[in-house]
């Protein structure tokens, strides 16, 4: 190892680090929001308190400090896309009927097996709710 590497470490530990205030004041503001606050939301707690300091700052000194925020999960929504033609209501709500084979419905439903989405679409007879057939894809 050269000299210089080694007069420039005791040089460089010797020196108070520019960001201690820093540093206590997003470990505070962490603390006091439970840790549901990033690197953006304390950088902008900052500067609402007169502390001004890059995002990448605040996120190399969480990084330091060891501070990761919870991440919430996003709620499921299951529609996304335009709307398309909608279907006329031929039952109206009237969901019994005098013989077989006179009233069919479906419906689509999803299931996630062993990570993979996977889509079922039953036919159920409304004269005696058996499920007169079936199909199994792996798009809807």
């Amino acid at each position: 190892m050269a000299k210089s590497v080694y007069y420039y470490w005791r040089e460089a530990s010797s020196k108070a680090d520019p960001y201690q205030g820093a540093k206590e004041h997003i470990t505070q503001i962490f603390n006091a929001h439970r840790g549901r606050y990033g690197y953006r939301r304390i950088q902008l707690a900052l500067r609402n308190d007169a502390c001004y300091l890059n995002h990448k700052t605040v996120q190399k000194l969480m990084t330091q400090l060891g501070l990761k925020s919870t991440v919430r999960p996003k709620r499921y929504q299951s529609y996304k896309g335009a709307i398309g033609k909608v279907a006329p209501n031929l039952l109206e709500r009237n969901f019994g009927a005098s013989k077989p084979n006179q009233k069919w419905v479906t419906d689509v439903t999803e299931f996630n097996i062993k990570g993979e989405r996977v889509y079922l679409s039953p036919i159920l007879d409304l004269y005696n709710q058996e499920i007169v057939s079936y199909e199994i894809a792996d798009r809807p």
